[in-house]
């Protein structure tokens, strides 16, 4: 039973997601440093997608901590949004940094589908 005022515990899936969400948040941060560093106009796409994959992600992972009504939309916007990034970092297979970017957005990308069709 919960004090009157607090909230209930996240479940096991939620924390997964939570913690998904955030590595995938500073891994698309290192990588966009990572890009700035390389300089050149191919990395654009690539830039806007980790732009937007961790703006996403660190939204999410919000959203679920304060049980947010609208989660479970955001986790399916978030699956896009991870899923978009994870395509664009394929786009340099050599790079081994865009590689783990890639994962963490995959991974990301798996938990948030599972929560957006889980009740909250």
């Amino acid at each position: 039973m919960t004090q009157p005022g607090t909230m209930p515990a996240m479940s096991k899936e939620m924390q997964d997601c939570v913690d998904a969400c955030m590595t995938c948040h500073s891994i698309c941060e290192e990588t966009m440093s990572s890009c700035m560093q390389m300089g050149g106009q191919a990395q654009m796409q690539i830039m806007r997608a980790l732009m937007d994959c961790a703006e996403t992600t660190r939204m999410c992972a919000d959203m679920m901590m304060r049980r947010s009504p609208m989660s479970a939309e955001m986790c399916a916007m978030c699956a896009k949004a991870c899923e978009m990034c994870a395509e664009a970092c394929m786009a340099m297979p050599d790079d081994a940094q865009m590689m783990r970017c890639a994962e963490a957005c995959r991974r990301c990308a798996a938990t948030c589908r599972a929560m957006a069709g889980a009740t909250m």
